[in-house]
């Protein structure tokens, strides 16, 4: 399982953003999902929070995941954590007001499950955003062939395109209100050329999605 991949090799995964190329991508994909985000973050949670890096640079101040290493690791960037699933998110009905969703919708178990449940703990009009690596890019194809060699995080990925996601949200109850993308560069591209950015979706490594929750799917959801 996903989790205890994430148990055994934490450290690796936290000390990775800390390499010449993992803090670039770092950069590029924080600054593309900022410009997603309301001002206001409070009521917000990251579900797949892991080490708690992109939380803590975006001001979201508490995290879900499954993983207690990489929570501990939240917890010291000053993240309030709980333990967790997407599929399962230990909140009631209506309580946040935002979710945010980087690179963790191709580890979930279950996908469809994990929307109903963002649709269900956000307040009407509540927003999701969501980063992915495309399928369909230079760096999704990359990621994917590490997986089928073995990789130990990739070869439990499932990627998916930008167009997946959006009928995937569709499908809940959620409504598109825009995208950013970055990382116009490919892997093969050195780290300080992994820069630029956009609003298109095809072609880009890295492309952030953002929600609202339809006011019909709590009408519907009430009855």
């Amino acid at each position: 399982m996903a989790g205890t991949v994430f148990d055994r090799l934490a450290d690796h995964y936290d000390a990775w953003f800390e390499s010449e190329r993992g803090a670039a991508l770092f950069r590029a994909e924080l600054e593309c999902l900022d410009r997603l985000m309301p001002a206001d973050r409070s009521g917000w949670v990251e579900v797949g929070v892991g080490s708690g890096r992109f939380a803590q640079a975006l001001r979201i101040r508490e995290g879900v995941d499954p993983s207690q290493p990489l929570l501990a690791m939240a917890r010291a960037r000053g993240i309030r954590t709980l333990a967790g699933v997407a599929e399962e998110l230990p909140y009631e009905d209506k309580a946040l007001a935002g979710i945010l969703l980087v690179v963790t919708l191709c580890f979930l178990h279950d996908p469809g499950r994990a929307m109903q449940e963002f649709a269900r703990v956000l307040r009407p009009g509540g927003s999701l955003v969501v980063g992915i690596v495309p399928a369909d890019s230079a760096w999704g194809r990359f990621y994917m062939r590490k997986g089928k060699q073995g990789h130990p995080f990739y070869s439990i990925a499932r990627f998916y395109t930008a167009e997946d996601v959006r009928l995937l949200a569709s499908r809940n109850g959620f409504v598109s209100q825009g995208a950013a993308s970055a990382l116009a560069g490919g892997p093969d591209m050195p780290p300080e050329s992994l820069s630029g950015r956009g609003a298109a979706l095809l072609g880009w490594g890295f492309v952030g999605m953002r929600f609202r929750l339809g006011e019909k799917h709590h009408r519907e959801a009430g009855r």
